[in-house]
């Protein structure tokens, strides 16, 4: 029976890595945006716990450097939408693209 190694872990964090990327650098809207950068935070958890597993097994090192991140995303996610919402009221737009034209 296959059994899911580390290098399987470690392509699928790959891959969501990428495609936050990707969706950071070709989305204009800045809650696609803000979702972007959760994939790449989670590919990172990821990381964490499949190394924790596989390399340090008797220690809980990778859980809370996922739990610190996992709090540390959800206060960037809050403030983030805090900020977008506030754009949006002032100039009725989330888009990047419409950034050089607000008048701070």
């Amino acid at each position: 029976m296959n059994e899911i190694g580390l290098t399987h872990i470690l392509v699928i964090s790959t891959a969501l890595f990428f495609i936050g990327v990707y969706g950071f650098l070709t989305r204009r809207n800045m809650i696609t945006m803000l979702m972007a950068i959760e994939l790449i935070l989670n590919s990172v958890n990821i990381n964490f716990v499949a190394f924790n597993k596989f390399l340090y097994f008797d220690k809980l090192d990778g859980q809370f450097f996922t739990i610190f991140i996992i709090a540390i995303a959800a206060a960037e996610a809050a403030v983030a939408i805090a900020i977008i919402i506030n754009l949006y009221r002032n100039y009725k737009s989330i888009d990047v693209e419409d950034a050089d034209l607000m008048k701070f």
